[in-house]
């Protein structure tokens, strides 16, 4: 379901509205989501999401690219599968960033209904982010909504946000990342012709191209899990995921995404494919032969096994 703009909203009538990027829809937004959810049980409404994209940031920050934790199809399906009911992604634009709180809440009419909109007392929207949580509370008791307030979820004493979360997939690590997001870090790309380089060593791998801009985690060899349903891989199919940029072979720093699906060896090529990243084994060096580089591999491959078991 996607609406480039107000007045292309779906109508769905009576709903109790939460807004915002949900990048990663981290333990942070479903608990917005469960909120907005229970809000609209109590008023007999659907409970409705309105997803921003692009992200805001790069539209208030032109040349900003934010890296995603989620594609944007993903972001949708797993808002809904967390127990919004209409998950709709909306463009975000100048246009939309300059309208006053009230104007864009009366531009939700007539396809919403709006009978409360959840927000936490962080959350701000419209020209100058004056849609605060205290301004809708004033707009709704003149046009008869509500405000429902979402505390944000805090963990070892900070909120949860996407950004924490990318520092931490920065850090390498995803195991902290996926506790935070409530599930492994995906990444969602379609298998690419490569060098062969993987082949000719002995570890032929799926190299990914992605058609958003995504989160990596830091440069290194991953333990993961490899779907791709087209093909019958999966689900959770193990590999050995290389995030890096291969110095043994290059140095020009283009950093490539690939698999090594264990026990499996035949042709991914144009599929989609989903990457779930469970324990980062080690960072990406440099080896003075192919040889040595192999070895690791090796290594890499029979550490793998015994911790999976296989």
């Amino acid at each position: 379901m996607t609406a480039r703009g107000l007045d292309e909203l779906p109508t769905i009538g009576p709903a109790v509205v939460t807004l915002g990027a949900f990048d990663g829809v981290h333990l942070g937004h479903r608990q917005v989501v469960a909120a907005t959810a229970a809000a609209a049980r109590d008023r007999d409404a659907a409970s409705v999401a309105l997803v921003f994209s692009p992200h805001p940031d790069e539209v208030v920050r032109p040349g900003t690219i934010v890296q995603r934790l989620l594609p944007p199809e993903v972001t949708l399906e797993r808002l809904e599968e967390a127990g919004i009911d209409h998950a709709v992604e909306i463009r975000f634009d100048d246009a939309l960033r300059s309208l006053e709180p009230e104007a864009f809440l009366a531009g939700l009419g007539p396809a919403l209904e709006l009978r409360a909109v959840a927000m936490t007392p962080t959350s701000a929207f419209g020209r100058n982010r004056a849609g605060t949580l205290e301004r809708v509370a004033e707009i709704g008791a003149t046009e008869g909504f509500d405000a429902v307030t979402v505390e944000p979820l805090i963990v070892d004493g900070v909120p949860v946000s996407s950004s924490r979360i990318r520092d931490l997939l920065r850090a390498g690590d995803v195991g902290a990342a996926a506790a935070l997001l409530g599930s492994a870090p995906l990444l969602r790309g379609r298998v690419v012709h490569g060098d062969r380089r993987g082949r000719e060593l002995g570890f032929p791998t799926a190299n990914m191209a992605f058609d958003y801009s995504a989160a990596l985690p830091a440069l290194g060899i991953y333990l993961g899990r490899v779907s791709v349903a087209e093909r019958g891989v999966g689900p959770d199919h193990p590999a050995l995921v290389s995030v890096g940029v291969r110095p043994t072979f290059h140095d020009d720093g283009r950093v490539l995404v690939e698999a090594y699906l264990l026990d499996w060896d035949g042709n991914l090529y144009d599929a989609a494919m989903d990457v779930e990243l469970d324990d980062r084994l080690r960072e990406e060096r440099r080896f003075e032969s192919v040889e040595a580089l192999v070895a690791q591999m090796r290594a890499d491959e029979a550490g793998a096994r015994r911790r999976l078991g296989r």
